[in-house]
């Protein structure tokens, strides 16, 4: 297949490639990966924010592959740890550290022991994601999207990875881990931030302008 008609998803996360294989299903593109095109990939995420860090992956993974490529940057905002972990989701091991060796349920150890005492009113949270898309041409576009929660006291649920087993969505009173994928995704930070890359993606797949 022409390079034209691949997306390359920058990520070595296969919880995050299987939940963008389904989201974006239908977008014109055939996904897939570094690996899957054997191109090393593991850029050092150096940015502040989460547009920073999926707009550095994105591009790096275009100039490797030759292909448009999508990343992006995900993350959990806790209020009462003043919005950590934030950009550092995947390799938090506490206030000031960092360990990209600890495993999903290292990290939700982590955040339980450092709410342990906070009241349910205060353990409010939101997933954050932003997409990047970058294309040969030079252009990059982003787009996000926001879920809104609470912390739990203890991981439920068997879906999902990272932090889902301890955000609890207020609504429905079960995790996102508990959630089954399909709902999930009609709700999600990176489910929102999908249907809006669907949209450039599809632009692009047809010709048509991108700005």
């Amino acid at each position: 297949m022409d390079v034209s008609a691949r997306l390359v998803i920058a990520t070595n996360n296969p919880g995050k490639l299987r939940e963008f294989r389904e989201l974006l299903d239908g977008c014109g593109f055939e996904l897939v990966t570094p690996g899957e095109l054997g191109v090393p990939f593991d850029p050092l995420e150096t940015g502040s924010t989460f547009e920073e860090n999926a707009t550095l992956k994105a591009v790096a993974a275009m100039r490797a592959t030759g292909c448009i490529a999508l990343a992006d940057d995900s993350g959990l905002e806790v209020d009462a740890l003043d919005g950590r972990p934030g950009v550092h989701s995947a390799r938090y091991a506490g206030p000031g550290r960092l360990d990209a060796a600890l495993s999903d349920e290292d990290r939700v150890r982590v955040v339980l022991d450092e709410l342990r005492g906070v009241p349910e009113g205060r353990r409010t949270a939101r997933f954050r994601c932003v997409i990047a898309i970058a294309t040969p041409d030079g252009e990059v576009r982003t787009v996000a999207g926001v879920f809104e929660g609470r912390i739990g006291d203890a991981p439920r649920g068997e879906h999902g990875f990272g932090y889902d087993p301890v955000f609890v969505v207020p609504e429905l009173g079960m995790t996102s881990a508990e959630l089954p994928p399909a709902q999930k995704n009609a709700m999600s930070h990176r489910g929102q931030a999908a249907l809006k890359a669907r949209e450039i993606l599809r632009q692009i797949s047809d010709g048509y302008p991108t700005t």
